[in-house]
């Protein structure tokens, strides 16, 4: 080993260059405030690594980006840790950055002459930011796609160049694919080589005017090793460990894929820029535009920050650096605090929204992950059309746009009164009532009661509610109801609800030969039951194909019973309610909504409400 080191010292001079290292003089001792230049190298050198496995799995496309991230995350071995380390890493460098400016202007070692060191580290937070900013964007997902979107929006505000700036990171007029090729590029090619080339400078110049003590005198100068040594090394596992530990605690978020098409009104940035989006929230920063509160006032913050070497030379110079600095700190600390409450806390329409917001996007996202992880996977098209064609994401918000105030559940608050039954909740996408068993029964023995809100209907649908409200299937409820409900009819009623609930198809339901079904199809058919039998039975005024038989039980009756509650009953109903259901026999008071919803739309609708759909098999089974 000797013999070999001797060879490397003799065409490189390792030695000279490792003992100038260890060994140069710390004026007044090793100290832990000296440990935040080393913890920034080191965190930038875990970034480096991470990042480097990183683009090894990423395909930076619009195509292909939330696909590779999520391959990264769920697929690739220890891909998790990679990925929630360089995750939280970025967010370190922020903070260590922060302190290490706050050392470095309270021990006054931006002075000459040492004030081009100070803008070398003023250039590289910068990059530093911007690092953040480009990165942010890369998963394409929903919550980086909007955030970032506003970003280029901000860039736009620039005086005389900020359109063509926006053009060039944008990647053209529109913002889409190709800024995701531009941001990628920044973000793993132009910034880290400029941050490694003005990182060498910024150490070279460092290592040409040394440790500047605020209290040289304190103690006697001691060579770089061992104590400073230990002191970083100690600074930098400590970091690596809170790292690993929020990689553990959280993890990195993969929200759903990015979708132009569909809004995210719960779009932030990273925590490190929420003093500037809240502070552009303000009315009167507003009034005075954009340009002004993105651009020319953190551009003067920052040219102060920059003359803190020449201001210093004035009396008082550097007692008005250090009060500026923890001004500026505290004003973006409090910002953040506030934007912080705002989202969170605070009790207002607009909070309340953003909160329901992000709990929709939670729950869009790990959605969006089970579906990617179902025997389906993702399809050809992308990730994008994971949640697009989901009956479970879609049919809420569409039960959301065109149903619910109608059907209102009664969990909620209206302007006006229901003027139907209510079908479903949608807190937590479900439970969808219509069709199930306890549905069926409220038919059977209250239709007046279940179908009341109809009487609120008013203008040209009116007569149609009412003569539902007082036609055949009302009478026969409220005659047949309370055979139904007497106990020794008790195991008659449940076997009728089954073989109705039966027709749907529904995952859940009974096989075609058990007792229950069997003897509910008998009482169909004959109305007559243990103890009783109906004035009339239901076979009489039904259309009825029972699934899975070749020849009808009943036809050219309305209303139509075969695969109640089912996908193809559903679709059809809404799509012609009177074409479907009432006909020539009866009235119907509900609209058509082949004209309004796309056939797909349609599918989804029915689907969701019909429970034809993947769930994962921890949640239940699979639909």
């Amino acid at each position: 080993m000797n013999r070999f080191i001797d060879w490397l010292d003799h065409r490189t001079g390792i030695r000279e260059i490792v003992h100038d290292s260890l060994y140069e003089q710390v004026p007044g001792g090793a100290r832990w405030r000296y440990v935040w230049g080393s913890t920034l190298v080191f965190t930038f050198f875990v970034q480096m690594v991470t990042g480097i496995c990183l683009w090894m799995a990423y395909s930076p496309s619009a195509q292909t980006a939330w696909e590779s991230v999520y391959y990264i995350q769920y697929e690739m071995t220890l891909g998790w840790l990679v990925r929630g380390l360089h995750h939280f890493a970025a967010q370190a460098m922020v903070v260590l950055l922060v302190f290490h400016l706050v050392q470095v202007v309270i021990d006054g070692a931006y002075k000459a002459p040492r004030e081009i060191n100070f803008w070398l580290g003023l250039v590289l937070m910068q990059i530093v930011l911007g690092l953040g900013l480009t990165g942010y964007l890369l998963p394409w997902d929903q919550k980086g796609y909007y955030a970032t979107q506003v970003a280029t929006e901000i860039m736009r505000a620039a005086p005389v160049a900020g359109p063509y700036i926006q053009k060039l990171v944008q990647g053209g007029s529109e913002y889409g694919h190709h800024t995701l090729t531009r941001f990628f590029a920044l973000h793993a090619g132009i910034l880290p080589a400029l941050l490694i080339g003005f990182l060498v400078l910024h150490i070279a110049i460092f290592r040409r005017h040394g440790v500047h003590p605020k209290d040289p005198d304190r103690a006697p100068a001691d060579p770089f090793w061992p104590d400073q040594v230990l002191r970083d090394a100690v600074a930098c596992l400590a970091v690596l460990a809170a790292l690993l530990g929020l990689v553990i605690w959280r993890g990195a978020e993969l929200s759903a894929p990015a979708n132009p098409g569909e809004p995210f009104s719960a779009a932030r940035p990273e925590w490190y820029y929420l003093f500037l989006f809240r502070f552009l929230k303000f009315e009167w920063v507003e009034h005075l535009g954009l340009a002004f509160g993105a651009i020319y006032l953190p551009g003067l913050l920052m040219l102060i920050l920059a003359l803190m070497p020449l201001t210093a030379k004035i009396r008082g110079g550097h007692a008005f650096n250090v009060l500026f600095l923890w001004l500026v700190i505290a004003g973006a600390g409090g910002l953040t605090g506030l934007a912080l409450y705002e989202d969170w806390y605070q009790d207002d329409a607009d909070s309340r929204d953003f909160r329901a917001a992000v709990a929709a996007a939670h729950t869009d996202g790990r959605r969006a992950v089970a579906l990617a992880q179902s025997p389906s996977g993702i399809p050809p098209e992308g990730a994008i059309t994971l949640l697009r064609n989901d009956p479970l994401t879609q049919g809420p918000k569409l039960f959301q746009n065109y149903c619910i105030d109608c059907h209102q559940p009664d969990d909620g608050e209206f302007e006006n009164p229901p003027q139907a039954p209510m079908l479903a909740h949608l807190d937590t996408k479900g439970p969808v009532y219509f069709g199930s068993r306890d549905w069926i029964r409220k038919v059977l023995t209250d239709f007046a009661n279940h179908f009341a809100p109809l009487a609120n209907i008013e203008g040209e649908r009116a007569e149609a509610a009412q003569a539902i409200l007082e036609g055949s299937m009302a009478e026969w409820s409220s005659a047949n109801g309370p055979l139904l409900q007497n106990d020794a009819n008790a195991e008659d009623f449940d076997a009728l609800v089954e073989f109705l609930y039966a027709q749907s198809l529904r995952p859940d339901v009974a096989p075609p030969d058990d007792p229950r079904v069997v003897r509910g199809r008998e009482i169909f058919e004959t109305g007559t039951l243990t103890e009783g039998e109906f004035d009339s039975a239901c076979i009489d005024c039904h259309a009825m194909h029972v699934a899975g038989e070749a020849e009808p039980l009943s036809e050219d009756m309305q209303p139509i019973l075969t695969n109640y509650g089912g996908n193809e009953w559903l679709r059809a109903f809404i799509a012609d309610p009177q074409s479907h259901y009432a006909g020539e026999y009866g009235n119907n008071a509900m609209p058509a909504f082949a004209e309004q919803l796309s056939p797909l739309e349609i599918d989804l609708l029915a689907r969701w409400m019909t429970g034809d759909y993947y769930l994962p098999e921890e949640a239940g089974e699979s639909h």
